[in-house]
């Protein structure tokens, strides 16, 4: 299959919203997915900026036992960001309010900046991940007290 026309297709997926498509053509297939399947090994771009002055310590340690609340995980494989641009403001610290739709971060993924928002109101008591740092489907970024 023409590499430009799966390039067309890839475009055709983002302008689209939908998640997944499958073309074939004679013998040859390409199927595109949104959101990787989490039996596969996937990997996402790296290519952050890190800020110009360091950033404030928003991690909390690992805890022993799970934390009390709801845990908000990551909903693909990309990089982890805690803030709109490198050296803005974070969408959310600890301590921070937040109702359902509110931006909590963003995940990179194929060159596709993906807010994840809050599907529950409370307050942020821990965030799991550093600005910056590749995650996995699934791995648990913030713990929210509900």
């Amino acid at each position: 299959m023409d590499i430009r026309k799966v390039k067309k297709l890839i475009e055709l997926l983002e302008e689209s919203g939908i998640s997944e498509i499958e073309i074939s053509e004679g013998e040859e297939s390409v199927r595109i997915s949104r959101y990787p399947n989490p039996g596969l090994m996937s990997f996402a771009p790296q290519h952050y900026a890190p800020p110009q002055q360091p950033p404030q310590e928003q991690r909390t340690e690992a805890p022993s036992e799970p934390q009390k609340g709801y845990q908000v995980t990551a909903p693909m494989v990309g990089t982890f960001y805690a803030s709109p641009s490198p050296g803005a403001k974070p969408f959310v610290e600890i301590g921070s309010q937040v109702k359902p739709g509110d931006t909590l971060c963003i995940i990179e993924a194929m060159k596709m900046m993906n807010q994840i928002e809050s599907e529950v109101a409370g307050k942020v008591v821990s965030i799991l991940v550093e600005n910056g740092d590749p995650v996995e489907f699934g791995q648990p970024l913030f713990v929210i007290e509900v």
